[in-house]
């Protein structure tokens, strides 16, 4: 069976793309990992699969992380995006990938209209920790099958960002909540009262990741790339646990093989 086409986006200030492009390959994809410049004269992206913007400080995060980027994509990409959405593509963004969707208004709507940001972390410092996440039950169902089967309920991630807080008017929350479109709460593993630092960036009602209405599109601000391997977790030398950070890729090789 044929491998599926993974094209995963870069420009300067990414730094996490060889990770990522490691991580999809490892997984059973075939990559391309290409500047923006370069992806700007495809034709579009029928060959495609999959499509994946990695984090890093993409233009040194002025004007606001990932918002010169999503320009360049509204501006560039915004039909051929629309149409890999419509023919079944699936679109994952992690951290600055998860800002350039926001900032862009592919999540949450695809409407390409911003309705939520990521601001500056309460603590208003840079969190470089590992967290525990909790999978919700209610996302949309496509989503279930695709990203987040097979995973249990509270795993572990790394999270490296200083503007991860998820903020939005009362009625766009409500809105992503009754669509079952959160993926990922931030938690302590025993309540939903999870306060610092355990939502290391004060993110509204806890929310790590989101997906769009249709499922397909995914974005998290914690860094499954990084944990590909048991022995990349900080108490390897004391229990064996699962790298779950692997299973996002792999689920999504295995929803088109």
């Amino acid at each position: 069976m044929a491998k599926p086409n993974v094209l995963i986006f870069r420009t300067a200030g990414t730094n996490c793309d060889k990770e990522t492009d490691f991580a999809f390959r490892k997984a059973g994809a075939k990559t391309e990992l290409d500047h923006i410049n370069l992806i700007k004269q495809k034709k579009d992206f029928s060959s495609y699969q999959i499509i994946c913007i990695p984090g890093g400080f993409s233009y040194g995060d002025d004007l606001g992380a990932g918002k010169i980027f999503s320009l360049e994509i509204i501006l560039w990409l915004k039909d051929k995006l629309k149409k890999f959405i419509e023919k079944g593509g699936l679109i994952l963004g992690i951290c600055n990938g998860f800002q350039v969707l926001v900032r862009s208004g592919i999540l949450p709507d695809l409407d390409f209209t911003q309705s939520l940001s990521l601001i500056e972390n309460d603590s208003r410092r840079f969190e470089d920790r590992w967290v525990k996440l909790k999978i919700e039950t209610k996302p949309s169902c496509l989503a279930r099958k695709i990203w987040l089967k097979q995973l249990p309920e509270l795993i572990y991630l790394p999270v490296a960002h200083a503007e991860g807080k998820l903020f939005c008017n009362q009625d766009s929350l409500a809105k992503i909540k009754d669509n079952g479109q959160i993926a990922l709460r931030y938690s302590n593993g025993e309540d939903n009262l999870v306060s610092y630092p355990n939502n290391p960036n004060g993110s509204l009602d806890n929310i790590a990741g989101i997906v769009d209405k249709t499922g397909r599109v995914f974005g998290l601000m914690p860094h499954p790339e990084r944990f590909i391997f048991w022995h990349q977790h900080p108490s390897w030398s004391q229990e064996k646990i699962d790298a779950c950070g692997f299973r996002f890729f792999k689920n999504s090789i295995n929803y088109f093989k």
